[in-house]
């Protein structure tokens, strides 16, 4: 599913956090948004979501406006992992991935034998099966993000958005939970829209970077032409060498000093 932002303009109270953003995502892409803090990442995310309503703009899924599409119709083709994430310590595994599956529900209607198939298919596509009933509190980092994911997965998306998935995650946790975000948009076609605070993750795992700063659209291209000196001294404000990764085919960077 194609996505598409057009002069997007958001404000908190007075104070505006995005300024006129227009950029076009390709179906199955991944995109990564990058940005300094407060730059306005995980607003456009909320805005593209709809729990925030922008000034003026509009957003569009496969050319039609999401103000004209009901909201149980967005979220059975858009699902959305937010940073902050709250769950019953009660609650098992395969209770919170079977959340995925309401926005498919007639109302008053249980679970069907469709439903819980997917739902089994979302656990397996993650790596969960064998813990599904496990409680959420007892998972670690990782395999907590995955029953997020596995949620999500369970929408059946068309578009996956990921609020800095990877937050508070040893690395090792961080390079599962991507690994799976780029496995599930390979196989499954998913479009997937993310934040993310590294950039040599963001470089490896995207094929489109969209960086923005102070609310402006500041870039939007492919990693080899986003990351650059030019990025990093005036956006980050640091001093790097910049190499190729010829394994995976994308740029990388270390840095040497903070310039500001």
């Amino acid at each position: 599913m194609e996505l598409k932002v057009e002069g997007l303009n958001v404000f908190y109270g007075d104070k505006k956090i995005l300024n006129d953003i227009s950029f076009n995502i390709k179906s199955g892409e991944i995109t990564t948004i990058i940005g300094p803090n407060g730059s306005g990442k995980s607003t456009l995310i909320k805005t593209i979501s709809r729990y925030l309503k922008p000034k003026g703009g509009s957003i569009y899924l496969d050319k039609v406006n999401i103000n004209q599409i009901n909201t149980k119709e967005i979220a059975r083709n858009l699902a959305v992992l937010p940073q902050v994430k709250d769950v019953s310590s009660d609650i098992s595994v395969e209770e919170l991935v079977s959340y995925g599956r309401y926005p498919h529900l007639k109302f008053g209607k249980r679970l069907s034998k469709e439903d819980k198939e997917i739902i089994e298919w979302a656990l397996e596509k993650t790596g969960l099966l064998e813990m599904k009933d496990r409680c959420v509190v007892t998972l670690s980092g990782g395999e907590r993000q995955r029953a997020w994911i596995a949620m999500s997965l369970a929408q059946k998306p068309k578009i996956l958005l990921l609020d800095e998935p990877t937050t508070f995650l040893d690395i090792c946790y961080q390079f599962e939970v991507l690994e799976l975000v780029k496995e599930l948009n390979k196989t499954l076609g998913i479009t997937v829209v993310m934040v993310l605070h590294d950039l040599n993750q963001a470089a490896r795992y995207s094929d489109k970077m969209l960086v923005i700063n102070n609310g402006d659209l500041w870039e939007y291209g492919e990693p080899c032409e986003i990351v650059s000196e030019n990025l990093l001294k005036n956006i980050f404000k640091i001093d790097a060498d910049i190499y190729e990764d010829k394994v995976n085919n994308c740029p990388y960077f270390i840095p040497r000093k903070i310039t500001a």
